[in-house]
């Protein structure tokens, strides 16, 4: 019996904790399996490798290669073809990493997570008054003018 109100106090402080950080709302507090959130991350490392990095590298390579055996590229004296070579495959495999974000966030949809990134604000999308009173007694704090 003393674990059950050991365990109900530790679960009222964490929703205690929640609230006062501003990330709680009662309406949308959505439990996200984060073991699936794991999966589809892990799942976008290797897609976006296997799939886009990998091949884009491998093909802006050889291309950069047959541009210099053709001799519309100039090899290095010192180092020879190997600097063009290595630049191309590292620009390759960012680009083709980087495009593969708009797959990955569509998969994070599917399973609940809000989009993600600087165009997407994170905050309670209901206008519930304990949220409505928390986005405005932070919107206060953060509106003083610095001393510096």
């Amino acid at each position: 019996m003393s674990s059950e109100t050991a365990q109900s106090k530790v679960q009222a402080s964490s929703q205690q904790q929640n609230k006062q950080s501003g990330l709680h709302c009662p309406i949308s507090d959505a439990h996200i399996n984060r073991k699936e959130v794991e999966r589809i991350s892990r799942e976008c490392r290797n897609e976006s490798f296997w799939y886009r990095g990998l091949p884009l590298s491998l093909g802006s390579m050889l291309i950069t290669q047959g541009l210099i055996y053709n001799g519309f590229l100039s090899s290095n004296p010192r180092f020879g073809s190997l600097p063009k070579i290595a630049f191309a495959g590292a620009f390759g495999l960012a680009i083709g990493t980087m495009s593969y974000i708009r797959v990955c966030q569509r998969k994070f949809q599917s399973i609940g997570v809000q989009p993600f990134g600087p165009e997407h604000k994170r905050h309670c999308h209901h206008t519930c008054k304990e949220c409505e009173a928390n986005f405005v007694s932070t919107g206060k704090e953060n509106s003083k003018p610095s001393a510096s």
